[in-house]
């Protein structure tokens, strides 16, 4: 089953996610083959400001538990996380 993951960083934690994101990254990596796709939530400057991430999981326990294991999660840098079932309609440009 497929989850949306959308988390949205604290006001003023820029330099917090930048300094996180390697462990970050190195954690998706680790990871990928449960990512259906994912990458940076931007701010109007086009600075990073959260993360949407579209994971498979088992379960929501599951995609919870992924959430929770991310370097970014662990540091303190989201304001709010939102995870959902999600079900593709729209896949490069085509009815899926």
């Amino acid at each position: 089953m497929l989850f949306a993951i959308s988390c949205t960083d604290k006001p003023g934690s820029l330099e917090l996610r930048l300094a996180t994101r390697p462990a970050h990254l190195a954690h998706l990596k680790a990871e990928q083959s449960r990512i259906v796709m994912g990458g940076a939530l931007l701010d109007a400057a086009g600075n990073p400001c959260g993360s949407l991430l579209v994971v498979e999981a088992a379960d929501r326990a599951e995609a919870e538990a992924f959430a929770a294991a991310d370097p970014y999660a662990k540091a303190g840098l989201f304001e709010s996380v939102a995870i959902r079932p999600y079900r593709v309609v729209f896949k490069d440009g085509q009815a899926a």
